[in-house]
């Protein structure tokens, strides 16, 4: 086991498994975050916020969670850092636009910038809620008003949040289709199709992303 860890398939095995894992949680995070433009009284978005911290098995996945984070972002770099070392020299440089997408070519870059939006988006959010609950109970609609909250006070705040999302829209945009590619779903049938889905998929997210602080920015909410 060691062995196949510390081989390259071992290393971007794992890289792959903890993304896919990391993007079953993007989709269903979006999907509560949604809720908070479908319902401007914040009850909906109130109520599925209280199942994610009241439901048992969500309780069983966060440490999870936060490793396979933590799995992801180190080995990472990890990674970046053998595959460097394998080629001390650098090579010359090629115009390789058409060989790999824009993405393809700058994940570890766009890995780092979501790392850091995620960092700002633990201390917006998930600090307040899990370490600061009092602050929680002043608000008069509780989760809604917090996040909502930023987004009507904040214009800057809403920019990031849109950058962010359309960050990780990027990076999602290689990933997904690589993941299911190093798992050994690559033959011609299967893997155009996954790289549609997974276009789809990015898009999906960064829209979805980007389109809750833009509805509050432009005042759309009731």
């Amino acid at each position: 086991m060691s062995k196949f860890l510390t081989a390259s398939i071992g290393r971007k095995f794992v890289m792959s498994l903890s993304g896919l894992f990391l993007m079953v949680f993007i989709a269903v995070h979006l999907g509560l975050n949604l809720l908070l433009i479908f319902d401007d009284s914040g009850s909906l978005f109130n109520e599925g916020a209280h199942f994610m911290a009241t439901n048992p098995l969500i309780k069983i996945m966060e440490p999870i969670l936060g490793l396979g984070f933590m799995i992801h972002i180190i080995w990472s770099f990890f990674l970046e850092y053998h595959n460097w070392k394998a080629r001390p020299v650098k090579y010359a440089k090629k115009n390789m636009s058409g060989a790999s997408s824009w993405a393809s070519r700058n994940m570890l870059i766009l890995g780092a910038l979501v790392l850091v939006f995620l960092v700002i988006h633990i201390i917006d959010f998930f600090w307040v809620i899990k370490f600061s609950p009092e602050e929680i109970e002043h608000l008069a609609k509780g989760d809604y008003d917090l996040v909502a909250g930023l987004f009507k006070e904040s214009i800057f705040a809403c920019i990031l949040y849109i950058i962010g999302g359309v960050l990780l829209g990027l990076h999602l945009s290689h990933g997904f289709w690589s993941s299911f590619q190093t798992l050994g779903v690559n033959n011609k049938f299967w893997l155009k199709r996954w790289q549609v889905i997974g276009q789809i998929y990015a898009v999906v997210v960064a829209v979805g992303f980007s389109i809750i602080p833009l509805y509050f920015m432009l005042g759309l909410y009731k």
